[in-house]
């Protein structure tokens, strides 16, 4: 029996049947998609590259690097339910399409303002503010489009490769964001010229993005239902959640250890600069370290697919990476730094892949923009953990600030698997009533 996704069923998609790594890129319009988050990927990783070495030229402070996330992070708080009841409410390709011209915009101003010379400490805190309120109105409807377009079957396998164009970015971009600094600012590292000419080349990449988007022929129409006001939509994607505790407990899981585990990406332009005395190209070097390790976890996902016991797979997986951040804290020389990195990658990309697919396989599409809304809006928390190890790696030691990013990392896992025992028990089905294997719920 074909599922019906967006009015196609399985065979009009190019689903197949047989187990591949990249089977989900047989569907036309995931490939497009794969491809337009590609370059959207690639512009990210290398803006925040040349974000994090030229602020911290600036300014010298960890904190900074901190304020400046949480301009971009917390507009997610405010604004993303009212994104998720517009991802509900409208067709997701026009969201998703003025979203990204809108942040190409903002990217090609800054770019400007930096090549020119004239840029300061606010202009990002104000960038980052408009685009983290775009990305709020945008990213419910985009993560809702992937389970839309491939059908619940190829799910794992499309989430896995969604993630893994994300961490070929990892690689290559830093690397090539740190080769172009160094290239154009022609041997001064804090000439603002080459920094300026680099986010010129980001904002063509956001553009790119653009014209893959554009391409889709899925539209994503939302699902026809009663009529009801935006304060009501709101209300049920609330009261969904209170009905399903097991989803709660997955959503908690996205986001709490992340916060302190992503610790090690957050403050690797200080702990290059402070620790191992490195350049841009040694900053490059270390995200593609990192990035390569994520890569491969993805991929191990993508060969695996939908497997069984994917509860305790992603137990493992948060404790390994809690060991391998604590390990990282101790790196004293570029290689070390590399290959735990590249561990650290690998682990946090195989449960944060997971995580989603489960959490996609779970909900049902016409409140899924809500739902994926509701986890935006916790993540737009996630600078509240980041402060105090920013603070930490300030005044005491960036050391001391990854060694707690691990103990919270792996004491919040510890917390979930008491307070929402099924997690364990997750096995693999489509549908929250199916997830735990072992009893019925």
């Amino acid at each position: 029996m074909n599922t019906q996704v967006d009015g196609q069923d399985d065979t009009a998609r190019g689903v197949v049947t047989r187990t591949s790594m990249f089977q989900s890129l047989a569907i036309r319009d995931f490939r497009l998609l794969w491809l337009s988050n590609l370059c959207a990927s690639f512009a990210m990783q290398m803006q925040m590259i040349a974000r994090g070495w030229l602020i911290y030229d600036m300014t010298n402070s960890a904190m900074a690097l901190a304020w400046v996330m949480l301009s971009f992070m917390l507009p997610s708080f405010v604004f993303s339910l009212a994104g998720g009841v517009i991802a509900d409410r409208m067709h997701k390709k026009q969201i998703m399409i003025v979203s990204q011209v809108l942040n190409a915009i903002a990217t090609a101003v800054l770019a400007y303002v930096i090549f020119i010379g004239e840029v300061t400490f606010w202009h990002f805190i104000y960038i980052g503010l408009f685009n983290g309120t775009v990305l709020s109105f945008s990213m419910p409807a985009r993560s809702a489009v992937i389970p839309e377009v491939v059908g619940p079957g190829n799910l794992v396998n499309a989430m896995a490769l969604q993630s893994a164009t994300f961490n070929l970015s990892r690689i290559l971009g830093p690397v090539l964001a740190g080769g172009l600094i160094a290239v154009f600012a022609a041997g001064d590292t804090t000439s603002t010229h080459g920094v300026g000419i680099v986010f010129f080349i980001i904002a063509g990449l956001y553009l790119v993005s653009v014209g893959g988007t554009l391409l889709l022929n899925y539209v994503g129409a939302p699902v026809a239902r009663e009529k009801t006001t935006p304060l009501e939509d709101v209300k049920e994607g609330f009261r969904y959640m209170k009905r399903e505790p097991l989803i709660v407990g997955l959503l908690i899981m996205g986001f709490v250890p992340f916060t302190f585990g992503w610790s090690v990406s957050f403050l690797l332009p200080a702990f290059n600069h402070d620790v191992l005395g490195g350049g841009p190209e040694d900053l490059g070097i270390l995200m593609t370290g990192i990035g390569a390790g994520a890569l491969g976890g993805s991929l191990i996902l993508a060969r695996l697919g939908d497997f069984n016991q994917k509860g305790r797979v992603m137990f493992i997986a948060a404790y390994i990476w809690a060991a391998s951040v604590a390990l990282f804290a101790l790196s004293f020389n570029m290689l070390m730094a590399l290959v735990i990195g590249a561990v650290t990658g690998l682990f946090s990309s195989l449960l944060g892949s997971l995580n989603m697919s489960v959490v996609q396989l779970a909900i049902s599409s016409e409140i899924r923009g809500r739902v994926m809304s509701i986890m935006m809006m916790a993540h737009g928390l996630m600078p509240l953990g980041v402060l105090p190890v920013s603070a930490l790696a300030e005044f005491v030691g960036i050391d001391v600030a990854l060694m707690f990013s691990a103990g919270m990392l792996a004491l919040s896992m510890v917390l979930l698997g008491v307070f929402f025992p099924d997690l364990r028990r997750i096995d693999r089905g489509h549908g929250s009533a199916a997830l735990v294997g072992d009893r019925p719920r």
